[in-house]
């Protein structure tokens, strides 16, 4: 059974920084592409960021470039998201998720992309 377990969520002031962790199991990690997905509050899902399988490939949403950084540690089967420069806007709360296979990472920049979620942990940023 497929299992990702998010944490590291919280409240952060703006301009401030929050390291998001999961947690995978059940499956074999290092067979696909993870994704963090975002929901803010009364809006739809949004794609943040997408990590290839070895790790040596990253996307980004517009909207985060330059501020999240997705990696990922195999041997631990973890995948992290370092947010910094954080802004209200990007209160939400964040899944990770399991890519569709065989797709490419550059067309993996929708929800609809990712099959398997966690149950999210919960991202603030409010003074």
């Amino acid at each position: 059974e497929v299992q990702l377990v998010e944490s590291g969520g919280g409240l952060v002031q703006p301009g401030g920084s929050l390291t998001l962790s999961c947690a995978a199991s059940g499956f074999t990690f290092d067979d696909y592409t993870m994704g963090w997905i975002r929901q803010p509050p009364e809006k739809a899902m949004e794609w943040v960021a997408a990590i290839s399988r070895s790790g040596a490939t990253t996307n980004y949403a517009e909207f985060v470039k330059g501020r999240f950084t997705i990696s990922r540690n195999n041997a631990k089967n973890t995948v992290y998201l370092q947010m910094s420069s954080l802004k209200p806007q990007d209160t939400a709360v964040y899944y990770c998720a399991t890519g569709l296979r065989g797709r490419n990472i550059w067309s993996m920049t929708s929800p609809s992309e990712y099959n398997s979620w966690g149950q999210g942990t919960q991202v603030t940023v409010s003074s």
